[in-house]
């Protein structure tokens, strides 16, 4: 069982295409065998939340709260690492600024 915050290594499919690659992802929540996740990028122009290698990254990369999407749990490869609680509250916080921004 997968957690929020887990980076894991999953099958994606590209939002331009349709070629599905292994990439990591954060998964953000689970229900009911649906996994919710925000992709990561190790193209550092792009916006998002900075990943370090010191946090358990394998390079220098983005956490892309515009890119995120369902997919099932078979689709997950493995777990990398875990967020630390300090880089999920500023995720979650990010993602509430994001929807609150929507609603009003």
């Amino acid at each position: 069982m997968y957690s929020p915050g887990d980076i894991v290594l999953a099958h994606l499919q590209f939002t331009d295409t349709f070629e599905i690659k292994t990439r990591p992802a954060l998964i953000l929540f689970e229900e009911f065998g649906n996994i919710v996740v925000a992709g990561i990028t190790s193209n550092l122009e792009m916006e998002g939340i900075q990943l370090t290698k010191k946090e358990g990254a394998a390079k220098e990369s983005v956490i892309k709260l515009n890119y995120i999407f369902t997919i099932s749990q078979a689709m997950i490869k493995k777990k990398l690492f875990e967020l630390s609680k300090e880089k999920k509250e500023l995720v979650y916080k990010e993602l509430n600024k994001r929807i609150i921004k929507i609603i009003t």
